[in-house]
C-alpha cells in the first residue's frame, strides 16, 4: 500500500480535503509522529524546510535553539557541525557566541555540545542562515531522522510541515 494511502486521513485534516476541517487541528504531535514514521525521509525533511522558513514560526535561530534544547548531546553535537560548517571559516570571530566560540574551530563532541547553551546556537543558527540559507536544509534532513525531537517546534510548524508533506504525495 502507497504511504500516501495509509496517510489520507491525516492528510485530509490539514488540507480541508475530503471533508476535512480547512484549519489544522489544534493538537498535531501525534500526527506529526505517525506521518514522521511513515512518510518518505526526504519529504519529511522538506516539511521541516518548510516550517523552519515559514513566516508564520519563529525565526530558524530560535527554532535551531529549541531543538537543540530537546536533543540529546549527540544530536545537540550534531546540529552545532552543521551549523558550524555553514559558517565556515571565521566563524570563531562572531560576536555573541559565548562560551561556543572556543569550540568554532574544529568538530565539536557531545560532552562539548552539553556545555552549550541553546541562546549561543540561536546566535550561531542565525550567523549560519545569513551566511549559507542551505543550512536550513541541512538541519532539516538531519531532524527528519529524529522526528521525536521535532515537537520541540510547536503546532503551528508541525501543522505546516504535515501540509507540506501532504502536497507532495
Amino acid at each position: 500500500m502507497d504511504w500516501g494511502n495509509e496517510l489520507n486521513r491525516i492528510f485530509d485534516r490539514y488540507t480541508g480535503a475530503g471533508g476535512g476541517a480547512a484549519a489544522a487541528p489544534q493538537d498535531p504531535h501525534d500526527d506529526f509522529q505517525q506521518v514522521a514514521r511513515s512518510a518518505p525521509q526526504e519529504d519529511v525533511a522538506g516539511g521541516i524546510s518548510q516550517a523552519m522558513r515559514s513566516d508564520q514560526t519563529p525565526p530558524f535561530g530560535k527554532m535551531a535553539a529549541d531543538l537543540f534544547g530537546q536533543s540529546n548531546p549527540q544530536q545537540q553535537s550534531g546540529l552545532l557541525n552543521r551549523l558550524i560548517s555553514a559558517v565556515g571559516p571565521g566563524a570563531s570571530s562572531l560576536p555573541g557566541l559565548g562560551s561556543l566560540a572556543g569550540l568554532l574551530g574544529g568538530h565539536v563532541t557531545p560532552e562539548q555540545a552539553a556545555q552549550v547553551r541553546p541562546e549561543e546556537v540561536q546566535q550561531l543558527a542565525a550567523h549560519a542562515e545569513q551566511k549559507n540559507p542551505s543550512v536550513v536544509d541541512e538541519v532539516s534532513r538531519f531532524y527528519s531522522q529524529h522526528p521525536d525531537v521535532v515537537k520541540a517546534l510547536g503546532g503551528m510548524a508541525l501543522a505546516i510541515a504535515i501540509q507540506h508533506i501532504a502536497r507532495r504525495r
